[in-house]
């Protein structure tokens, strides 16, 4: 495998995390009455995507290869968790 192939997996591995963070960070600004803690756009995504990202690395870690249908059950009630919490304050 190349550099670019390993490029390309490893931008596929995220993809999901990505979508899930900045998809739940839109939603909350429309959906939810309480202002995050965190104001900025960007910083409730990537929070987000550090959460999303590591509930991968665990199921990938767990199950012994990506793609399971429980990590990614698992990706999304983690981040709305973690937006959630950045409500509470």
């Amino acid at each position: 495998m190349g550099p670019i192939d390993l490029l390309i997996h490893l931008l596929n591995f995220a993809a999901p995390a990505l979508t899930v963070a900045v998809l739940t960070a839109l939603a909350a600004r429309l959906f939810m009455k309480k202002r995050p803690a965190a104001q900025s756009l960007y910083a409730q995504a990537a929070i987000n995507f550090v959460v999303c990202l590591a509930v991968l690395l665990g199921g990938l870690w767990f199950f012994g290869h990506d793609g399971k249908m429980a990590t990614y059950a698992a990706l999304v009630l983690a981040c709305a968790s973690s937006q959630w919490w950045m409500t509470r304050s």
